[in-house]
């Protein structure tokens, strides 16, 4: 496969003749000007879009060249921007990635800006060659893309809202990358605000752009200085990140001048993109971007900028979604890429705006999930809960938003296999009052009982509003329990999954249909559990459990210990009963029986 730089002179003929036949005033038939050809005071020109889909020209003149300022032999060239535009509107967030000509020749992309409040535009310029250096890392990628690993923590923090404005923000005087502009479609400005800290600690800097996602046709030719958009959602819902275009040859282009998030392989929807408008602020210049007609997907977002190849079609997953109990039943269609650090969360974002966006969403609403993700080879994720207020706390669709995180950080939180996520199908029923009960007491009717008898355990438990709710629930002593103390745990499924096998997650790497098994186990949120705890050591390895192992076998098995195959739990549950109720359960009391 030829490089970049040689696609660049084999093409730049026909390319030339195209744009001039369409009245481009650009010439792409020019040599690279290496970084050692660049010196204070000379002076160039740049291309980008200020309104419309047409580059418009900028003068630029060099400032000099800034060695290791972007890591070890990151060098960048330091540059003014003259014009009536640009001295008017500043460095735009969207304008990365603006092709700089000195001498005819392409020198590299406008990327960098300096500070927040600068007044004059000042910008940073990545070279051509470390650029053209991407074409070299996408023709030895593997066939399959390995999507970035998952953090283990919870994607969302149980924390009021954030200020939105200090995400990227650091010192007024330091070089930093042109922000990209991510246009949220289909999004509340609650959506935004809750989510924007988990997009940035996956590598985006959350930049509130203005725009839409249109999938319209658009005529003009993708060249030199025309915006770009990368899509992470698309459909029902969008996020689109836009920046602008470096270099194009017949079948690559080369944009950004910086990473979008620095994910090396990946899959993402490219399109074209028209700006609407440029507005200047001294703080946050910004363009407002529709995004256009599909043409291909980005294969490579590296340091020095990303690469997409046009006609490929990106793999990405696609969500169906569906709203019943309202006056108008909603049913959503959209698809997030598939990536580990991004997907949890923009599953995240999605679901909530999905639930906040109908009329009858508010306080006091409880909703019944149901539903699946489907991975290739596997059985599939059932997804079966029930979500209701909790006073002082997060609101439901945040809860809702945080139980999709969390499926999805574990699939992907694995270093044995790629999953192949084949699609997300999630109904939500929605109940017009607060449907939560807690555990107030619980007794057994007797205090000691023999091996193989059956007790009552009477639980009362109450509702948000209503009178009290008593169940009587039973369960059998196993034959082969030991005499002595055996605790009884009446609890929720949290309690219950916390202490037994949602512990398995901690600190440990399970093989994907390991993980799809454990979270196949979880309790339902609407029932309430009984459970015998004896006192004797459970271990799990990988998904099976051995309960009640005899201190000899522990003896044997303790070396496994080390190699996080093994999870040893203090006590044994050897048996468990239940009872259900169309209540969001919360609460556990332990109740201690003598067995004789």
């Amino acid at each position: 496969m030829q490089t970049l730089t040689g696609r660049f002179f084999v093409f730049s003929l026909a390319i030339l003749l195209s744009h001039l036949a369409a009245g481009s005033t650009l010439a792409l038939n020019v040599p690279i000007l290496p970084l050692d050809q660049v010196h204070t005071g000379m002076r160039g020109v740049a291309y980008t879009v200020f309104q419309g889909t047409r580059p418009e020209p900028m003068e630029v003149e060099v400032l000099g060249v800034l060695r290791n300022v972007n890591g070890p032999k990151g060098d960048i060239i330091l540059v003014r921007l003259h014009g009536t535009k640009p001295e008017y509107t500043g460095v735009v967030a969207g304008m990365s990635g603006s092709p700089v000509y000195f001498d005819h020749k392409l020198a590299g992309a406008l990327a960098f800006r300096i500070g927040e409040f600068s007044k004059e535009p000042i910008a940073g310029v990545t070279p051509i060659e470390e650029m053209l250096e991407i074409s070299e890392l996408d023709a030895a990628r593997p066939s399959t893309i390995q999507p970035a690993a998952a953090r283990t923590e919870s994607p969302v923090k149980k924390t009021a809202a954030p200020d939105v404005a200090a995400y990227g923000q650091g010192s007024t005087d330091e070089l930093k990358p042109i922000a990209t502009p991510l246009v949220f479609n289909g999004f509340s400005q609650d959506s935004f605000q809750r989510f924007a800290p988990q997009f940035a600690a996956a590598g985006i800097v959350p930049v509130m752009g203005v725009g839409s996602f249109s999938e319209s046709k658009q005529p003009e030719a993708v060249e030199p200085g025309s915006s770009i958009s990368a899509a992470l959602v698309r459909g029902d819902m969008s996020i689109a990140a836009t920046c602008t275009v470096t270099y194009v040859d017949a079948d690559h282009l080369l944009a950004c001048g910086h990473p979008l998030m620095q994910f090396g392989a990946v899959d993402l929807p490219m399109y074209k993109a028209k700006v609407l408008a440029t507005l200047p602020s001294p703080a946050n210049a910004f363009k407002i971007i529709n995004t256009t007609e599909p043409v291909g997907a980005f294969t490579e977002d590296r340091h020095t900028g990303i690469m997409g190849v046009f006609g490929k079609e990106p793999q990405m997953i696609p969500v169906t979604l569906r709203i019943h109990g309202t006056s108008h039943p909603k049913e959503f269609h959209y698809e997030v890429l598939n990536n580990g650090k991004i997907t949890p969360v923009a599953m995240m974002a999605t679901v909530f705006s999905a639930l906040q966006g109908v009329n009858e969403y508010g306080e006091d609403t409880t909703y019944r999930m149901e539903g699946k993700i489907k991975v290739n080879s596997y059985p599939d994720v059932r997804l079966k809960d029930m979500f209701a207020p909790v006073d002082g706390g997060q609101p439901t669709g945040v809860l809702i938003a945080l139980s999709m995180g969390e499926s999805f950080s574990r699939i992907f939180d694995n270093s044995y296999e790629v999953p192949t996520i084949r699609g997300v199908d999630l109904d939500f029923d929605l109940v017009h009052e607060r449907r939560a009960a807690k555990l107030e007491s619980a007794r057994t009717d007797v205090s000691e009982a023999r091996p193989g008898d059956e007790v009552q355990v009477e639980a009362v438990l109450r509702p948000y509003r209503g009178e009290r709710i008593v169940r009587r629930i039973p369960v059998r002593v196993p034959t082969s329990t030991p005499k002595g103390p055996l605790r009884i745990l009446v609890s929720d499924a949290d309690t219950l999954d916390h202490m037994s096998r949602g512990s398995m997650f901690l600190g440990r790497q399970m093989d994907l249909g390991s993980t799809i098994t454990v979270l196949n186990r979880a309790h339902a949120n609407d029932q309430l559990y009984v459970s015998l705890l004896e006192a004797n050591p459970e271990a799990m390895v990988q998904d099976k459990v051995m309960p009640t192992l005899p201190l000899s076998v522990m003896n044997v098995m303790e070396g496994m210990r080390g190699t996080q195959d093994m999870v040893v739990f203090g006590e044994s549950s050897v048996n468990e009963a239940a009872t259900p109720l169309d209540y969001v359960v919360s609460g556990a009391q332990v109740i201690s029986l003598t067995i004789k």
